[in-house]
């Protein structure tokens, strides 16, 4: 069944900000865009040429149409998705500056994803989903938001393992939608059908308890050797994993942060280089890192990559451009990370 195509399923919402640096206390309009984890990602993938199909349930109406039609313009395939359910999730944006933090207020109760029901997923229609995927990805954001939502994972998790579909997951825990005794017994056991962990510095402590030794990321100290045992504790623990990769985040304040990374391929390491980044919006940033990351792995040859020092250097660079974008979603093509990767990051015109 395995062809070269990505499916990832979680959920899209509605994005609202107000124009430029303005707090929620004094927005009068807002910017409005759609975004979410699953989404942002199948967005990268399909910028640089690859096949991704989302899955996700979405209302009938105008703002579902819309939504639709946002992911169908960007090359997104669409046509699993189902309509029906109460509403369109929504987030408020309050983008930080400075020493300023950025503030997410999620609006997202009773929206459709969370009616899916396993009615409307027939055995025949997961196979049909199914067809010529080579990567089903997704993330605990998706794992965390109901009962429903995770049966209906844990349906797509099964029949990606019965036709050998590569696993991905983006650990991506999230406080506001549970807590971390409920988020460490649900992401341990999904582990057992994930090949390739994708983690920030933070992460693998909220959710598993275990850490990079003498970090400290309010302080922005991050300790290499320190990640490189963690992985090797990760691979021990969850023996289904062939990849483990770290974005590891310096922040120097919400204007300015050091981004890089480490990925693991059954234990060996690879670091990747380090950039200063002047953000834009960083939301979508560890997204547009996974979807670099899955690109590399899947399609070396077309990428001309030889080495896993390059597909973590891809994944780097693809994230670090994300902080350049607004919105949630990676605008970004296969040049404008090849030609970053090749050391242009003088921000010149081009002509």
């Amino acid at each position: 069944m395995a062809g070269n195509k990505v499916l990832t399923y979680g959920e899209i919402m509605l994005r609202l900000q107000p124009p430029g640096y303005a707090r929620l206390s004094q927005a009068h309009s807002f910017d409005i865009n759609y975004g979410g984890a699953e989404a942002n990602f199948a967005v990268s993938l399909a910028n640089f040429g690859i096949d991704a199909t989302f899955f996700t349930k979405i209302p009938k109406g105008l703002l579902g149409d819309a939504c639709l039609a946002s992911l169908n313009s960007l090359r997104v395939e669409t046509k699993h998705i189902l309509r029906g359910g109460e509403r369109l999730g929504i987030y408020y944006v309050e983008k930080g500056v400075a020493q300023r933090p950025s503030v997410v207020i999620y609006d997202r109760k009773n929206s459709a994803i969370n009616d899916i029901s396993e009615a409307e997923i027939s055995d025949e229609k997961l196979e049909e989903i199914f067809k010529d995927i080579r990567v089903f990805h997704f993330t605990g954001i998706t794992a965390a938001l109901s009962d429903s939502v995770r049966r209906t994972l844990i349906r797509l998790l099964e029949v990606a393992k019965k036709h050998a579909v590569i696993v991905s997951c983006d650990l991506n825990y999230r406080k506001a939608l549970w807590d971390r005794s409920t988020a460490c017994a649900t992401m341990t056991e999904l582990m057992r059908y994930v090949n390739i962990l994708i983690s920030n510095e933070d992460e693998c402590r909220d959710v598993f308890g275990l850490e990079a030794e003498n970090t400290n990321t309010v302080k922005g100290t991050l300790n290499i050797a320190g990640y490189e045992k963690l992985a090797k504790k990760l691979h021990n623990k969850f023996n289904s994993l062939d990849y483990i990769a770290f974005t590891l985040r310096g922040s120097i304040s919400a204007s300015v942060n050091k981004w890089s990374a480490i990925l693991s391929v059954r234990g060996e390491c690879f670091r990747s280089r380090e950039y200063e980044i002047d953000i834009v919006d960083r939301i979508g940033s560890g997204d547009a890192f996974c979807a670099g990351l899955i690109a590399g792995i899947i399609n070396p040859a077309t990428l001309g990559f030889t080495k896993q020092q390059q597909v973590i250097e891809f994944a780097t660079a693809a994230s670090c451009l994300k902080h350049t974008i607004e919105g949630d979603f990676n605008r970004v093509s296969l040049d404008d990370v090849l030609r970053l990767i090749a050391g242009d990051g003088s921000g010149r015109v081009i002509r």
